[in-house]
C-alpha cells in the first residue's frame, strides 16, 4: 500500500431507529448485538433484510458465512463478516467513546487486536472532559456563527482557542467551561503568515511536530513538484493546494510552503509574516 492511499473510506452511519441484521448465535453474534443497540439501531434477523441496509454475519463456519453473506449483498445490504475482511463492505473499528466524541482505530480487518491496544493507549490519554467541551461547542454554534460569520474567520478563530496551551485545550479538564467566557471575547488574528519548511525526506514520519501541526492548521499550502503524496496529505483536507512557482504572496491566514532541499538551499523552517 503506497503512503498516500486509505484501505476505506472512513464514515460514521447513523443507525438510530434503524433495522440492522444480524446473522448468528455465537459470542461474536451478541457482540455485535450489543454495538447495534448502543448506537441506537434495533437488532433483525435475516428474514427482516428488506427492512434494514446494514448486516453483520457472525458464523464460526466459512461456508455458511460466505453463503449468508452473498444473500444479504444481492438484496442490496452493507455487509460485514466476523474474522473474513475480504467478504466485508465495511469493518467495524475499536471504538473510544468521549460521547459526542467518538475516535475509531481500524487496521482494515489487519489486526484487531493491534486496533485495541492503539485505543486502550488513546484511553490513557484522552480526558473524559472532551465529551463536556464537544457538547458546549455544539450549544454555542449559533453564537459561534454570529460572532465569526465567515467560514475561514471562525476556523482560526476555533484552531487558535483549540490549539495546545488555547483557551480551549481538548487536554484541559476545564476547558469546556469556559466556551461561553471564550466566545464572548474571542478574536481572531488576520495576521497574514507564511511558514517555509525545507524537507530532506519523503516520509512523514520525519516530519517534526511544528512542520506536522502547521500543515493541520494551513489555509494554503505551496509544494515544490517532488513534494511526497504522503506529505501533502497531512495538510487540512480543504486547504488550497498549488505547485510553488514563485515567491508567495501574502494571504489571509496561514500560508505553507514545502521545498524539497534537492530543489532549493534554502534552510527549514524559516517564518515569514506580515499583514
Amino acid at each position: 500500500m503506497t503512503g498516500g492511499a486509505m484501505h476505506s473510506l472512513p464514515l460514521f452511519h447513523r443507525i438510530a431507529g434503524t433495522r440492522v441484521v444480524v446473522v448468528g448465535d455465537g459470542d461474536m453474534a451478541v457482540a455485535k448485538r450489543r454495538l447495534i443497540r448502543r448506537a441506537g439501531g434495533a437488532v433483525c434477523s435475516e428474514a427482516e433484510a428488506h427492512h434494514a441496509r446494514l448486516a453483520f454475519v457472525a458464523l464460526e463456519d466459512t461456508g455458511a458465512a460466505e453463503a449468508a453473506a452473498l444473500r444479504l449483498k444481492r438484496r442490496g445490504l452493507l455487509v460485514n463478516v466476523a474474522d473474513r475482511p475480504e467478504l466485508c463492505d465495511f469493518t467495524t473499528p475499536s471504538i473510544l467513546d468521549r460521547n459526542p466524541v467518538l475516535v475509531a482505530v481500524s487496521t482494515g480487518g489487519a489486526s484487531a487486536g493491534l486496533a485495541k491496544h492503539i485505543r486502550l493507549r488513546l484511553e490513557a490519554i484522552l480526558p473524559q472532559s472532551l465529551g463536556r467541551l464537544a457538547a458546549a461547542l455544539h450549544e454555542t454554534r449559533a453564537a459561534l456563527r454570529a460572532r465569526f460569520p465567515g467560514g475561514d474567520e471562525r476556523r482560526r478563530a476555533l484552531d487558535t482557542a483549540l490549539a495546545q496551551g488555547g483557551t480551549l485545550d481538548p487536554f484541559d479538564p476545564a476547558s469546556g467551561e469556559r466556551v461561553t467566557d471564550w466566545l464572548s471575547g474571542a478574536a481572531v488574528d488576520d495576521t497574514a503568515q507564511t511558514v517555509e519548511f525545507t524537507l530532506t525526506s519523503d516520509d512523514p514520519e520525519d516530519l517534526t511536530l511544528r512542520q506536522a501541526r502547521a500543515l493541520g492548521m494551513a489555509d494554503r499550502v505551496l509544494h515544490d513538484p517532488g513534494v511526497a503524496e504522503a506529505i501533502l496529505i497531512r495538510a487540512r483536507a480543504d486547504a488550497v493546494r498549488q505547485l510553488l512557482s514563485a515567491q508567495p504572496e501574502p494571504q489571509t491566514g496561514l500560508t505553507v510552503v514545502l521545498r524539497r532541499a534537492d530543489h532549493t538551499a534554502a534552510s527549514s523552517a524559516v517564518p515569514t509574516s506580515a499583514k
